[in-house]
């Protein structure tokens, strides 16, 4: 049975894409030493945040964007072995265009 988030308000639900284990030079770096990542694409976007006259205020992202997020924050959720962030969307740092 495949189990489906479906974020509230203006949380975005991202998933993190993870680091290389090799980094340039051969040195093998440990999951204790690497940091959090700070990319990840969005699966997922809220119902909407409502403004004080009871609009909707539209979102900046849309799914599948890149975006870059905060190193901590937000809450980890885990999916079907998967790790997922769910953060508010005035806390995304902006969206990476390859």
């Amino acid at each position: 049975m495949a189990t489906k988030i479906q974020p509230l308000g203006d949380r975005v639900l991202v998933e993190p894409l993870k680091e290389d284990e090799v980094k340039k030079g051969g040195i093998i770096i440990p999951d204790t030493a690497k940091e959090k990542p700070t990319t990840g694409i969005v699966i997922a976007i809220g119902t909407g945040k409502l403004d004080d006259e009871g609009k909707k205020i539209p979102f900046n992202v849309k799914k599948g964007d890149k975006v870059l997020m905060p190193k901590y924050g937000g809450t980890e959720v885990k999916l079907n072995d998967k790790e997922y962030q769910l953060i508010r969307e005035e806390d995304i740092l902006g969206i990476v265009e390859d």
